[in-house]
């Protein structure tokens, strides 16, 4: 891609979001939540940047409180999974302040947290408690930053507590939140399998600068995303948040590690929770209510 259809994609995004920000902005200033502009501007970014995104699995229904808990490659994951459907985010508080993305974010009603600050745990729990109450869903990438894609780090399970007090804040009329472990895969690029020495052009993550980062993103061709929803987890009041947490952790390492090698992962062990239960009984007992 030359540097003028750089320009003119550009171009043409801020001509998409010059038209959707509007409304937008009154449908929050309405209390509408984030409806479908988000999805919109996303899906015009991957479009005119020849990204495209598959899915597989089950998602939560429209309507149906998730704490989505997501492994975490590069910037472009915010753009696949926004343009699936509305979502919102939780974020550092630094990018708050980052040109052009901190305005997106915001406009996407991203829960941002300042992790230097005592107590901003507890907040953002009750913050983010609250939007799942009310029936929306929220991306957490739980392993707290970002890695080449080819394995996983250890998922967080401190903001896991925003599933506890979404249950509370309802005062018995919710008795579960959907704890949704979701795997984000970049599989092929120009029609072929993504090796490891192609993964900086991809992910985004450690000390990489960023220019360097996207000008190979934009001149190396197609990239294809494939989104795998694993298998839910109730959460209730009584569930070990920890315990969930590794749970969801295994279902997402499972997918990645299929991704990467091409095969169904043999003999991956998903913790049972803290009742004995193991996951599928869990998603049924959620599915059967």
């Amino acid at each position: 891609m030359t540097r003028l259809g750089v320009a003119l994609r550009l171009a043409l995004l801020a001509l998409a979001f010059a038209l959707l920000v509007g409304p937008h902005w009154l449908g929050l200033r309405l209390g509408r939540g984030s409806g479908f502009a988000p999805p919109l501007f996303h899906r015009a970014f991957l479009r005119l940047f020849s990204v495209r995104v598959t899915q597989s699995g089950t998602p939560p229904a429209p309507g149906e409180p998730a704490l989505v808990l997501a492994n975490h490659v590069s910037w472009l994951d915010i753009i696949a999974l926004g343009s699936l459907r509305p979502l919102s985010f939780v974020a550092k508080s630094e990018i708050a302040g980052w040109p052009v993305v901190g305005t997106l974010a915001a406009l996407q009603r991203t829960v941002f947290i300042d992790r230097a600050r005592r107590g901003a745990t507890a907040t953002v729990n009750r913050a983010v408690g609250s939007r799942l109450a009310a029936g929306e869903l929220i991306v957490l990438f739980a392993e707290g930053t970002t890695g080449d894609g080819t394995r996983l780090l250890p998922f967080r399970s401190s903001l896991v507590g925003a599933a506890r007090a979404a249950i509370q804040a309802e005062e018995g009329r919710l008795e579960r939140i959907r704890l949704q472990p979701l795997a984000i895969t970049y599989p092929r690029r120009n029609g072929l399998a993504v090796v490891r020495a192609e993964r900086p052009d991809i992910a985004w993550y450690g000390d990489m600068e960023l220019a360097p980062h996207l000008a190979a993103f934009t001149a190396n061709g197609p990239i294809d995303v494939h989104v795998v929803w694993g298998q839910p987890i109730a959460f209730e009041t009584g569930t070990d948040r920890k315990a969930a947490t590794a749970r969801a952790e295994a279902s997402v390492r499972a997918a990645l590690q299929q991704a990467v090698t091409g095969r169904q992962p043999q003999g991956v062990p998903l913790p049972a929770d803290e009742g004995g239960r193991q996951p599928g009984l869990a998603a049924a007992g959620m599915a059967a209510t």
